[in-house]
């Protein structure tokens, strides 16, 4: 995996794991704010929510460059079946 794609792979786990993270331990206000939505969270806490984002994905791309590495997932032969297929239809 070059430096390029593994920066990308890095990045979509990220984003889906930090989609992911968001709704973990908000509540809703008990008396709601004139002007505020009333889902609004008290704390969001979204500086500790990026940082277990920031681990999950970590350990989640290490899991996956390993798997790279060993041979288990083959973007290159996933390609060419995906282009076999393609001049079949």
């Amino acid at each position: 995996m070059s430096i390029l794609t593994g920066i990308m792979v890095y990045l979509m786990i990220f984003w889906t794991v930090l989609f992911m993270v968001l709704p973990w331990g908000n509540r809703a206000p008990e008396a709601q704010d004139l002007g505020h939505a009333g889902s609004a969270p008290v704390n969001p806490r979204i500086a500790q929510k990026f940082l277990w984002t920031g681990i999950i994905s970590t350990g989640i791309w290490i899991i996956i460059w390993l798997l790279i590495q060993a041979n288990v997932i083959d973007f290159y032969a996933i390609a060419s079946l995906m282009a076999a297929e393609d001049k079949i239809k």
